[in-house]
């Protein structure tokens, strides 16, 4: 799968954040304020699974049907991998 500037990006923020939360633990910042910042990290980490899972999806699914093969059953995988990603 060619990981696209976008999803890197993406990531790039999610570590920007993350690093964001350690200076708010090092400086005694409100409970409130860490837990909504790690939130927004899980938020962003969801959507970029979401998208590395969809992209690589539909990539399967059309070399599946090249292949003759059953896209019932990458899709089933693909559903899977998103269950235990949670």
């Amino acid at each position: 799968m060619n990981y696209d500037d976008d999803l890197k990006k993406r990531l790039r923020r999610m570590e920007g954040q993350v690093r964001g939360v350690l200076k708010m633990m090092e400086e005694d910042k409100h409970c409130k304020e860490v837990v909504a910042q790690i939130s927004a990290i899980r938020s962003a980490a969801d959507k970029a699974i979401a998208y590395i899972v969809a992209k690589n999806l539909e990539q399967c699914i059309l070399d599946e049907k090249d292949n003759g093969g059953d896209t019932g059953k990458v899709v089933a995988e693909a559903v899977e991998l998103l269950i235990k990603s949670r």
